[in-house]
């Protein structure tokens, strides 16, 4: 979960990796360094922290000259964020330098070898082992001591490397960890998301697993495991860097908050011609659907609990069971799946360690995989049978806000394409619910336009430590979101409950001056819902409720109330969210928190 670049060209090397690391600290903001070859040695700079602590410990770049070298911004998994810890790592004899993302497994039964041999650590991280494999096996030909190293190692790796003895090379290797390469004129990249390359190129090659690349200023060269030269397609980056670029908002999260009306309308808009829905190259006729017994959603985090949202609308309009498994539970459990299964995969990156786990183990057993993920190119993407891109732009705050909402919109597409497919649906009926799909955008708007009073309720709320969502079917899976992007941003300890469990146990949790913030969005279950509300209430709690304009009830029972535009109940959950999100943001900002780089968490969890 670190972020890693690397450059060759005619330009400066520093401010370039510099550049790159910037938009790559999403991934990871513990530490930072860079290594620039420079007349034939290694000039290094590295530091505890983020990225504006390397900047001024280089001068933004001016103190390490030369025109190759690499980069690396960390998320700590061994060892404690120190000086000495963070990337990149050198070999003994200071001929290579080395950064990575990912986990080498057997670092510890290599640094005993090696131990044994004479070199010596300086750092607690699995990293340091393989600029010292290297050293070991190099005789003259930094591609075979890269293969020979490479071949030794368990895990998920991507690395870096320079070496002193070829200034002109950078080494590019990938193996179950995101990298990209990026061609220019005159000058060649590498990163671990577009991110990093688009402000000098829109020209990408996206490497698969045991590939390599050798990376020099007049070419790339990428090779398969074996070293054999392989010819690999240039993908166009469709997007350019003011989409990376926090546009004028505080922080990216607000931004990307604020996006999703567009966000929404960019997945529905290419979705939808002559009235039907056309999900891109995905398709499965009647016979097919009919073929398959169960749907198997999986996912980590909030993209999980986009499925839990979307299970909703796919079991009541398809009739089909549909069960939702967070991807790190359902690579162990031995999963009951066959070619009766389709598996939808959830993933705003696509790289996703456990998620891709899961869903080879689910492949191995014959199930046909849908993935819905964001990045172009993904692992994700490229491992499944059929994929749906979100087309949701760039999301840079490591808290999901678009990712999932555009998300759930491809998941409500799949469920009213689907019920149709099965003829569970009439035609009046996929119309009515594609006509309220298509209202969506405009909806997500007004409610944002709606709820300007969303910083004021944080500022009332922000000094409390616990805070409970209570909801019913629909309404808890945008509880279980909106509880997750409290505690992800603010550190305040949230928990979402599904509603009639409030007497087996959670009520106990209630005391005067709790909030409790209570959807009432699922009118068919609007009663019920407001006797927990009496419930919270009369043990002191005090409830924010969520609720669509124009329900009158509600002000007789909540101390404070968020209004959303009235949408088919179904779909309401897409707009349920954002004013959570909104709330979650503005208690972050109210307690000072680093809301776009919370502490302990990286955006993409490219390792177990």
């Amino acid at each position: 979960m670190c972020g890693i670049v690397g450059y060759t060209g005619t330009q400066a090397a520093a401010p370039v990796l510099l550049s790159g690391l910037s938009k790559l600290e999403y991934r990871g903001y513990d530490s930072a360094g860079i290594a620039v070859l420079n007349e034939g040695k290694i000039g290094l700079a590295k530091v505890k922290g983020k990225i504006a602590n390397l900047m001024e410990l280089t001068d933004s770049g001016k103190n390490v000259p030369g025109f190759a070298g690499i980069g690396h911004t960390r998320w700590a998994t061994h060892g404690a964020p120190t000086d000495v810890n963070a990337h990149p790592h050198i070999s003994s004899d200071g001929r290579f330098a080395i950064v990575h993302n990912g986990i080498i497994e057997n670092f510890a039964v290599l640094r005993d070898e090696l131990t044994a041999k004479g070199y010596e650590f300086l750092s607690d991280t699995d990293t340091e082992v393989v600029a010292h494999l290297i050293e070991m096996y190099y005789t003259g030909n930094f591609k075979a001591a890269v293969m020979k190293a490479v071949s030794r190692l368990e895990g998920s790796y991507a690395l870096g490397i320079v070496c002193t003895d070829e200034p002109e090379t950078v080494f590019a290797v990938r193996e179950k960890s995101p990298l990209i390469l990026g061609a220019g004129i005159g000058e060649n990249f590498f990163a671990s998301d577009v991110t990093a390359l688009v402000a000098y190129t829109k020209n990408a090659i996206y490497l698969e697993d045991g590939e390599f690349a050798e990376v020099k200023p007049d070419g790339i060269t990428v090779y398969d495991a074996a070293g054999r030269e392989i010819t690999k397609p240039i993908s166009r980056i469709t997007w350019d860097i003011e989409a990376a670029e926090k546009g004028g908002y505080d922080h990216f999260m607000l931004k990307e908050i604020m996006e999703q009306p567009r966000a929404v309308q960019a997945t529905i808009d290419p979705r939808i011609k002559n009235g039907r829905i056309h999900l891109d190259d995905f398709e499965m006729d009647s016979a097919e659907f009919k073929n398959i017994n169960k749907i198997v959603i999986t996912a980590c985090g909030s993209a999980s609990y986009a499925g839990q949202a979307g299970r909703y609308a796919i079991e009541k309009l398809c009739r089909i069971p549909v069960t939702v498994e967070l991807a790190s539970e359902l690579r162990y459990a031995d999963p009951l799946i066959d070619e009766h299964t389709l598996l939808i995969v959830l993933s705003q990156s696509g790289e996703t360690a456990d998620t891709i786990a899961a869903m080879k183990e689910c492949k191995e057993r014959g199930a046909r995989v849908l993935s819905i993920v964001n990045v172009v190119g993904s692992t994700i993407a490229r491992l499944s049978d059929d994929t749906l891109y979100t087309w949701a732009g760039p999301e840079i705050a490591v808290a999901t806000t678009k990712g999932y909402t555009t998300q759930l919109i491809l998941l409500y597409l799949f469920a009213i394409y689907a019920a149709d497919k099965l003829g569970r649906i009439d035609s009046a009926e996929y119309d009515r619910l594609l006509s309220e799909i298509r209202k969506i955008p405009n909806l997500l708007q007004r409610t944002i336009d709606m709820n300007h009073d969303v910083p004021a309720l944080a500022k009332k709320y922000y000094t409390h430590n616990d805070v409970y969502f209570i909801g019913r079917n629909t309404d808890y899976a945008a509880c279980m979101e909106g509880a997750l992007k409290l505690k992800e941003i603010s550190y305040v300890h949230a928990e979402a409950y599904a509603a009639g469990e409030l007497k087996h146990g959670t009520i106990a949790l209630i005391e005067t001056g709790t909030p409790v913030v209570a959807l009432c969005l699922n009118e068919a279950l609007a009663e019920k819902t407001m006797s927990n509300i009496i419930e919270v209430k009369a043990r002191g709690a005090e409830v924010i409720a969520l609720a669509f304009k124009g329900n009158t009830e509600i002000i007789k029972k909540a101390d404070d109330i968020v209004y959303i535009p009235r949408t088919e109940p179904l779909f309401a959950d897409v707009l349920a969210v954002l004013p959570l999100q909104l709330f979650a943001y503005y208690v972050a900002k109210e307690r000072g928190c680093d809301i776009d780089k919370p502490k302990n968490l990286a955006k993409s969890v490219t390792v177990e």
